[in-house]
C-alpha cells in the first residue's frame, strides 16, 4: 500500500506558506493603500498617476519573475488555469466591464474589501457577503446556465496559444522557455520603466506597496507551481498541484475564494468540501490587514448611515461576483495574476475591468455636478 503522509506533508507545507503570504500581502496592502478602484478614480478624477504607477509597478514585478521562473523551467503557464485554445471575448470584456462598474459602487475591489474589513469597515462584510453568493451562482445557478449557453461559445480561436510568450515562440521558432522570458523581460522593463520615469514618484519612494505586491504575486506563484507540484500522484498516476481548487497551478485571487467559503460555511458538513489555498490567501489578507490596522492604531468599526450608500454597495457586491467569475478572474486574478502570465484574455478582461471602472467614475462625477 502506497503511503500517502508525505503528500499530506507536502499539502500542509503549502497551505502553511500560502497563509503566511496572505498575511503578508494584508499588511502590505493595508499600509500602502494598494487599491486598483483607486489608482483608476485618482487618474479620472485629479489626473494624478502615483497610485497607477504603484499598480503598474506590482504588474511589472510580477511579470519579470513569473518570466524567469518559466525560462529557468521552474513553472510553465501552460500549467494555470489561463491556458486555453479559445479566448470567450464576451465573457471576458463583459465581465471585466461588470466588475469593474462594481467596485466603484463598492468603494473597492475584492481584496479591497477584505482589507476594509479586516480595519473594522462592516459595509465590506456586507459586500463580500453579496458578491460571494453572486459568483456562487454565476459559477454553478441559473446565471451558470445562461452563462455558459450564450456568452461562453463567444470566442475567438488562439492558434498560436494563450500566452504572449507562446506567440513570440511561433513567430520566431524559439523553445518555450526561452520565449516566455523574452516576452516576459520586454514587457516587464518596458513598464517597469513608465513607472519610473515619473520623477515625483521617485522621489516619493512610495513604490514599496507595488514591490511588495509584486513580490508576494511570485510567490504564491512559487509556492503554487514548484512547492505544491507532484509529478505523479500515487493514486492517479498524473501530475497534480496540491492545495488548489482546479487541480492546476493558481496566482492569488479572491472573488471565487470568497464564494467558496460562503459555500464552505453553509455546506462543509456534506464532507466534500475542502479549503483551497486561493481560501487561505483570502484569510490571510483579512488577518494581516486586522493585524496591520491593530498595530498602527487605524480600526475603526464603520457602517452604513445612508440607505442609498447600502443600495450601491449591495449592487456593486453583485456586479464584482457576476463579473467576476465571467472574467475568470477580478482585479487581482486577471490583473496581476493572469497579465503576469501574458494572458491574452487577461488583457480583455482587464480591458473591461478599467472600461467600466471609467464609466462608473464618469456617471459618479455627473451625478455629483447635477446635484451640486
Amino acid at each position: 500500500m502506497i503511503s500517502l503522509a508525505p503528500l499530506q506533508t507536502q499539502s500542509l507545507v503549502v497551505t502553511v506558506l500560502s497563509l503566511l503570504l496572505g498575511l503578508m500581502a494584508g499588511v502590505v496592502l493595508h499600509r500602502s493603500h494598494f487599491c486598483t478602484m483607486g489608482a483608476l478614480s485618482d487618474l479620472v478624477i485629479m489626473g494624478a498617476t502615483h497610485r497607477l504607477r504603484q499598480w503598474g509597478l506590482a504588474v511589472a514585478v510580477a511579470i519579470l519573475g513569473v518570466g524567469a521562473m518559466s525560462g529557468l523551467g521552474w513553472i510553465s503557464p501552460m500549467n494555470t488555469v489561463y491556458a486555453a485554445d479559445r479566448l470567450p471575448w464576451l465573457s471576458f470584456g463583459l465581465g471585466g466591464m461588470l466588475f469593474g462598474v462594481g467596485m466603484v459602487l463598492a468603494s473597492g475591489c475584492a481584496s479591497k474589501a477584505l482589507v476594509r474589513l479586516g480595519a473594522g469597515n462592516l459595509k465590506s462584510l456586507v459586500v463580500l457577503m453579496v458578491m460571494g453568493i453572486s459568483a456562487l451562482a454565476t459559477m454553478r445557478g441559473l446565471p451558470a446556465v445562461w452563462r455558459v449557453q450564450y456568452l461562453d461559445p463567444v470566442a475567438w480561436s488562439l492558434p498560436h496559444g494563450a500566452f504572449a510568450g507562446q506567440s513570440l515562440s511561433s513567430w520566431m521558432g524559439w523553445g518555450l522557455p526561452v520565449s516566455w522570458a523574452v516576452a516576459a523581460g520586454l514587457v516587464g522593463l518596458a513598464l517597469a520603466g513608465w513607472v519610473f520615469k515619473e520623477h515625483s514618484f521617485r522621489q516619493a519612494r512610495g513604490f514599496s506597496g507595488g514591490l511588495g505586491v509584486g513580490a508576494i504575486l511570485v510567490g504564491v506563484w512559487w509556492v503554487s507551481g514548484v512547492v505544491g507540484f507532484v509529478p505523479e500522484h500515487p493514486d492517479t498516476l498524473e501530475a497534480v498541484f496540491l492545495g488548489t481548487a482546479s487541480g492546476r497551478m493558481e496566482g492569488m485571487s479572491f472573488t471565487a475564494p470568497v464564494a467558496m467559503w460562503w459555500d464552505a460555511f453553509m455546506y462543509f458538513s456534506d464532507g466534500s468540501k475542502r479549503v483551497s489555498t486561493g481560501m487561505v490567501l483570502a484569510l490571510g489578507v483579512l488577518l494581516g490587514a486586522f493585524a496591520s490596522a491593530k498595530l498602527d492604531g487605524s480600526f475603526r468599526w464603520e457602517g452604513f448611515s445612508r440607505t442609498d450608500d447600502l443600495a450601491r454597495h449591495l449592487l456593486g457586491g453583485a456586479l464584482m461576483g457576476v463579473g467576476g467569475v465571467m472574467a475568470m478572474g477580478c482585479t487581482i486574478g486577471q490583473g496581476l495574476s493572469g497579465l503576469s502570465t501574458l494572458s491574452w484574455g487577461s488583457q480583455v478582461a482587464v480591458g473591461g475591468i478599467v472600461l467600466g471602472a471609467w464609466l462608473a467614475l464618469k456617471w459618479q462625477l455627473y451625478r455629483a455636478e447635477r446635484l451640486a
